[in-house]
């Protein structure tokens, strides 16, 4: 027997392969395959498997069922996964295992880093209201306090990880504060002639009491990077936490031998009274530091995220709907498709949805970048999350919750944020060797003072090796790429640039061929009906529109849709069709009151052997040459009229493809519209390349014979017909304003469906692959030049040294200033 099953749950390869040898331990299967992309697993067996023994085999971590079934177990799961004010769904920040993500925050099993919470707009359906001044009253729903009247606001949950943990850490941090100082001032008393401090106390009890303030700082405060470190070192996952863990625990427990058991030291490491030297202030002062770069860190990783946190004030909390003439206030995630809601000016729009009644002028600037408010009319498309204008409407919901566009922006925001750009290879497998090199440096370190070193030279071997190990970082090398991508990413977002993931951010910078679509790319994409014109004597005006408007109520493409149109507002109702064909790139087919009739383009034509005299062919040649589209209608092989459709050039396109060229970009116009249309276009806009009369199939093999020669290939596009060659395409671009379809294939999206969003987006590339480059550059050069330091290669030259403490310092600061150039990105300017 062999069943397929769902599985939910998996997010990385390593997911993969542990579900796959899960099912094959079991006794009763033969064979196990899992597929990642697909979320399914084939399962082979000599009898059935109950589903519940196939669960009980992959724990609580997966989900597996048959399709079709109920998944309200997997459903109930993602529900108490879910905490404070985001998803429920972690991830780190370095992306050591890729997109994976983890169900409850902690600590990353490979970098032992804090995980971030990802933050999502889907509200949470238990949202209670309150009022302000009456905070005992307590509502399901929106509305007026029964007390004094005010409306009700959304009660305050619970707080999200990412304020939780940055609380956490900075109570820590001053609990570290508090006992550290007394041991820092007590250390450095030693620098003061005559130290009044031992006129008090013997040296050896104010080393007890270091002692005794250290115990908090290590045990309590900090305890969590020696956990950290134990764990790497288990799973030989070596990271920053394995350097800090050995450096400060190697100082911290030396020094409490030291106190404990001083006869076992040798007199280099004695001062004069006979006392050891302890390292108290070092191991303290390291760890202090530490956590302080880890608060910082949290700080500024939490503006990194910024601009989906902006795009998520955008969603409303409240709307009115209208039910039969009345209006009544409800809570956002209460509407339902098809609600008739109010929008009042100045009011954000709280769902995807079409004007049904009125009219005003809309700010889409957080959506699309642009900052000049566009009309909406009756029958136009409103987004959620956008601002009203001074006038009122009513609008029709269409989409709601996670399907609204400004839902699916901040997910797919998010899901390239997780994702790792092709320059990450580098520093990943830099990473791999780094905490290995940098002990067996410390080992050399300690060995060569040893041995090279002044008198007391086990004391400098210690100090210095103990530097070396916390000076190194290789955390700096790990957020040098996510952090650039996240806030790039970002950026992009919030100029009207859609970026599917960090390999396309990271290729866009590299393309050097952008080819283009014409209708919906280049122009408006709304194409109208200028002309419609009988050649026959058989065939008035109306019957031809009859005949066009009959066979294009089939069709799908927006110039049948144009003629549709038109046919209503002159109130010309279709004839029936039957046999209809759709020819991809060429027109429809099919028969109407029994006879065969064909519309389409030139192509169309002659494989139909309609014969076109000479006379009509100028009369139509002469409307392309305007770059006007003519598509021609023929019954019973004659040809009986045409339609003349135009498509107005969008205003950008002129300026964005002239822009492309000063970039030293080539452009190239395809088209499935015939060559005068097409050369009449090019010459409009200056571009010197473009094909004409192209199918599907052939933009597919243009962007091959392309690539083959070794060009880089961005391909521009709105329609089903683009999708194949967006594809393939080294980035696709989809126009917001085009199909699903294309949308899906292509890696990134333009909201606002312009060329210019090609610039921006080749903008942000450029800048973004840069300040990658500057992150990285500054994490190597830190390392390079900071570990030589600190081994002490200055000292025969200069007599310098460099103290654990300010090792720590270098150390904490190193990520901080990585993820301080990642945040220069929201400040360019990619216009």
């Amino acid at each position: 027997m062999k069943h397929i099953y769902t599985v939910t749950g998996m997010t990385c390869n390593g997911c993969r392969t542990f579900v796959e040898k899960k099912l094959n331990a079991m006794d009763a299967v033969l064979e196990a395959t899992v597929d990642l992309e697909t979320s399914e697993a084939v399962i082979e067996s000599q009898e059935h498997i109950a589903t519940e023994a196939l669960q009980a085999a992959l724990g609580d971590h997966y989900i597996i069922s048959l399709p079709g079934e109920d998944n309200s177990k997997k459903n109930l799961a993602e529900s108490k996964n879910k905490k404070g004010k985001g998803t429920g769904m972690f991830y780190c920040p370095m992306q050591c295992e890729g997109e994976k993500t983890y169900n409850a925050p902690g600590d990353c099993p490979v970098c032992g880093m804090d995980l971030v919470e990802e933050v999502s707009l889907v509200q949470n359906s238990e949202t209670t209201y309150t009022c302000t001044m009456h905070p005992e009253i307590i509502k399901d729903e929106f509305g007026l306090c029964p007390i004094c009247g005010m409306e009700l606001v959304p009660a305050e949950v619970e707080e999200s990880e990412e304020i939780k943990t940055y609380k956490k850490l900075f109570h820590k941090f001053w609990i570290s504060v508090v006992f550290t100082v007394p041991i820092f001032l007590i250390a450095m008393s030693d620098m003061v002639p005559n130290n009044p401090i031992y006129h008090i106390l013997d040296l050896n009890y104010w080393n007890y009491i270091q002692f005794l303030l250290s115990i908090p700082v290590v045990f309590y405060a900090n305890w969590v990077f020696f956990k950290r470190a134990y764990k790497s070192v288990l799973t030989w996952n070596l990271n920053m936490f394995t350097l800090i863990g050995i450096g400060s625990g190697v100082a911290w427990l030396f020094s409490v031998f030291g106190i404990l058991f001083p006869d076992l030291f040798p007199a280099q490491f004695k001062t004069a009274t006979g006392t050891v030297h302890v390292y108290f202030e070092a191991a303290t002062v390291i760890l202090t530091l530490v956590m302080l770069g880890q608060l910082l860190e949290a700080k500024a990783h939490s503006k990194t995220n910024s601009a989906v946190k902006e795009l998520l004030k955008l969603a409303p909390n409240k709307a009115v709907k209208v039910v039969n003439g009345k209006e009544e206030i409800i809570s956002i995630d209460k509407i339902v498709v098809g609600n008739i809601l109010r929008v009042k000016p100045g009011d954000r729009i709280p769902v995807d949805g079409v004007i049904v009644e009125g009219e005003s002028s809309v700010d889409e600037s957080m959506i699309t970048g642009e900052p000049i408010p566009v009309t909406k009319t009756k029958n136009d498309l409103v987004k959620a999350g956008t601002i009203n204008g001074k006038q009122s409407f009513l609008m029709k919901a269409e989409k709601v919750g996670a399907d609204t566009l400004l839902s699916q922006i901040i997910v797919m925001v998010n899901n390239a944020s997780r994702s790792k750009a092709p320059i990450q290879k580098l520093a990943d497998k830099i990473s791999g060797y780094f905490v290995p090199v940098v002990v067996i440096i410390s080992i050399i370190t300690f060995f060569v003072w040893k041995i090279f070193g002044p008198e007391p030279s086990y004391v400098y071997a210690l100090v210095n090796a103990i530097a070396v190990l916390i000076i190194a970082c290789p955390c700096a090398l790990g957020l040098a790429t996510p952090m650039s991508v996240m806030v790039g990413v970002g950026k992009g977002a919030k100029a009207g640039v859609l970026i599917k993931n960090a390999e396309a951010l990271e290729k866009l910078n590299k393309i050097n061929v952008v080819i283009i679509d014409k209708t919906g790319t280049i122009t408006e994409g709304k194409p109208s009906v200028e002309t419609v014109a009988e050649v026959s004597e058989g065939f008035n005006h109306k019957k031809v529109l009859q005949y066009i408007i009959s066979l294009n109520t089939l069709s799908e493409h927006p110039i049948a849709e144009a003629t549709v149109k038109y046919g209503k507002e002159q109130n010309e109702v279709g004839l029936k069709v039957s046999n209809f064909t759709s020819v991809t790139g060429k027109g429809v087919s099919g028969f109407i009151e029994s006879k065969k009739v064909v519309l389409g383009n030139d192509q169309l034509m002659r494989d139909s052997g309609v014969t076109i005299s000479n006379k009509l062919k100028e009369e139509i040649v002469a409307y392309q040459k305007l770059g006007k589209t003519v598509p021609m209608l023929a019954v019973e092989g004659n040809l009986m009229g045409y339609v003349v459709i135009s498509d107005k050039i969008k205003e950008t396109s002129k300026r964005a493809i002239a822009q492309l060229h000063e970039k030293g970009l080539k452009v190239i116009m395809l088209t499935g519209d015939n060559e005068e249309t097409a050369k009449a276009v090019a010459s409009e806009l200056k571009l010197e390349e473009f094909r004409a009369e192209v199918l599907p199939e052939d933009k597919l093999k243009e962007v091959e014979r392309l690539q083959n020669e070794g060009a880089v290939v961005a391909m521009a596009g709105d329609g089903i017909n683009d999708a194949p060659a967006l594809a393939k395409s080294d980035v696709g671009i989809a126009m917001g304003t085009g199909t699903d379809v294309a949308i899906e294939s292509a890696s990134i999206t333009l909201v606002k469906g312009d060329l210019h969003g090609i610039v921006k987006a080749h903008n942000l590339s450029v800048e973004t692959m840069k300040n990658i480059k500057q992150n990285l550059f500054f994490a190597l050069f830190y390392n390079s030049l900071g570990i030589p330091i600190a081994a002490g290669v200055l000292f025969p030259f200069f007599g310098l040294l460099l103290s654990p403490m300010l090792a720590a310092v270098a150390m904490s600061f190193s990520s901080v200033s990585v993820i301080a150039n990642a945040l220069r990105l929201r400040k360019i300017n990619i216009e």
